[in-house]
């Protein structure tokens, strides 16, 4: 089916919309996106992980009759989207180093009839003076930058090549630039748009709010409880895929290898170490279905769409929550509910904080990842509701009070509640050995209780209220202000004075500054 210029013109959105794409209807912000990019306007949208991005740009393609041209890392993921593309009859082709001369002759053969062409590149090749003679002789609907967190050197991604995206608008200054990604905070999104150089963007952030997904974390004393968690988790998901992402390719091979013993064949390990012919044969084992349980590093993500996976573990957490939301994102695309479990040990925080210090890059993006460590910190130590919390982090335009499907707001009183794992007493044998080991009582933080009297109760309650109404002051999540650990050893210890704060866990110099202050304001009520 050959689009043509008279079909669309005649057409109105929605029935192109089912034409051309087959879809019933757009997605949340999908429209308000395309709106702003066919007015001609720069836009920076962010979109979750099966949230619709690449209609963004492809339907603007369609209804304008131009060529569109899309920034896409990956070559796979360019070759499955212009597949998917030619199926619908839409015009498409990629550029990349694995073509022949004829196979890239062709590409260029269809632009030059005209109208609608989709045409995805990498970053590399838009760098190219080749390119660029070229692109300026060519009439240009839009530019499309995918994955556009990697152009930010505050993203968890940052790429030198994308960061030379800004040629762009320089090449062609009248053509409007639609930076696309599934995760960025309002600060990676200010350096985004400073990189292109864009004009004014508008910026959309929709959909961070899936209400199919159950969120829980679970703070872990070891790895044996660690071990117990992981295996419940799977016991209590009997059907579709299953990721376990690990923080290194030695955990990834060894939790790979406790696994394959339990459930066999149908267990693989995915991480950059491996060949790329071995990295191939396994996601496409996983894609078809062949492997259901695939343990992997973060090397193992952009670009799969998996609908049917039902459960996402992080053995150990990442770098940040821009890669922990991301990652759990592959879990229930097609919408069923699907379950998100984070197992959080302190160490973890060691092993990313290694990472960190291993860095090479300068000291102030060194020094903005260690905030964002201690931000994923203090959401897994957290006690807010954690949908709530995202969609504050990330500025959705959606905003939620309790979710009533995450650990934080399951209050076990009948609502329906999404594949709860069985807390640490009531696991089986597998727990048993760590029960025999005869420890004082833990909390679910894996330390030791923090036990409050009457008074320190209060006290925390008191904070608690303080840490809601900041947040809400800010519109930033709880956990940016304190997380729950850090309330209850206030409440425990009792401060008088910035000084003896210091000496707080999870207080640090710059909240200090920020908070100490008020802090010790609402601790004065209660002594």
């Amino acid at each position: 089916m050959k689009v043509s210029s008279m079909e669309t013109t005649a057409i109105p959105p929605e029935n192109q919309l089912k034409k051309y794409f087959n879809l019933p209807g757009f997605r949340r912000g999908q429209q308000e996106i395309i709106s702003a990019v066919l007015s001609g306007r720069d836009v920076l949208a962010v979109l979750p992980t099966g949230g619709g991005k690449s209609l963004c740009y492809q339907y603007p393609a369609v209804v304008m009759q131009k060529l569109v041209i899309v920034i896409s890392p990956l070559i796979a993921l360019m070759k499955d989207q212009v597949a998917s593309l030619q199926r619908f009859g839409i015009p498409a082709g990629c550029l990349h180093s694995g073509q022949s001369d004829e196979e890239k002759r062709q590409v260029f053969a269809e632009i030059n009839k005209g109208g609608a062409f989709v045409l995805y590149l990498s970053p590399e090749r838009a760098q190219k003076e080749g390119f660029h003679r070229w692109v300026q002789a060519r009439q240009v609907g839009l530019f499309a930058i995918d994955e556009a967190h990697c152009v930010s050197q505050w993203g968890h991604d940052f790429r030198e090549e994308y960061a030379q995206l800004s040629i762009l608008k320089k090449l062609c200054p009248d053509v409007p630039v639609l930076a696309l990604t599934a995760s960025a905070t309002p600060t990676v999104l200010d350096d985004i748009s400073k990189q292109l150089q864009l004009k004014k963007p508008e910026r959309m952030v929709h959909g961070f709010y899936r209400s199919n997904l159950f969120y829980q974390v679970e703070l872990c004393e070891d790895e044996d409880a660690k071990m117990a968690l992981l295996l419940q988790g799977i016991k209590q998901t009997p059907e579709g895929r299953i990721i376990v992402y690990c923080g290194t390719r030695k955990v990834t091979e060894n939790i790979a290898a406790f696994l394959q013993k339990k459930f066999g064949a149908q267990v693989g390990f995915y991480h950059a170490g491996l060949s790329a012919e071995l990295r191939t044969t396994t996601q496409d084992a996983y894609a078809e279905g062949k492997l259901r349980i695939l343990v992997a590093t973060n090397a193992f993500g952009m670009g799969i769409d998996q609908p049917d996976v039902r459960l996402v573990i992080h053995f150990q957490i990442p770098a940040n929550i821009d890669a922990l939301y991301q990652e759990m994102g592959r879990a229930g695309r097609d919408g069923k509910e699907s379950t998100c479990l984070t197992l959080y040990a302190k160490k973890d925080k060691g092993l990313q904080s290694y990472f960190i210090h291993s860095s090479e890059a300068p000291d102030a993006i060194k020094d903005a990842r260690w905030r964002n460590l201690d931000a994923l910190v203090n959401y897994s130590e957290g006690g807010e509701c954690r949908h709530a919390e995202i969609l504050t982090y990330y500025k959705d335009s959606q905003r939620i009070e309790r979710c009533g499907h995450c650990d934080s707001c399951d209050t076990r009183s009948g609502r329906k509640v999404l594949k709860v794992i069985t807390p640490l007493e009531k696991l089986d044998i597998a727990v048993e050995k760590i029960k025999s080991a005869a420890k004082p009582k833990k909390s679910k933080g894996g330390a030791q209780e923090i036990v409050l009297d009457e008074m320190q109760e209060q006290r925390l309650a008191q904070l608690k209220r303080w840490r809601k109404e900041k947040a809400k002051e800010l519109d930033a999540p709880a956990f940016v202000v304190f997380s729950d650990q850090t309330l209850r050893h206030l409440a425990q210890k009792n401060p008088r004075s910035l000084d003896e704060m210091r000496n707080i866990y999870g207080i640090g110099e710059a909240k200090l500054e920020k908070f100490g202050w008020d802090v010790l304001a609402e601790l004065g009520q209660h002594r």
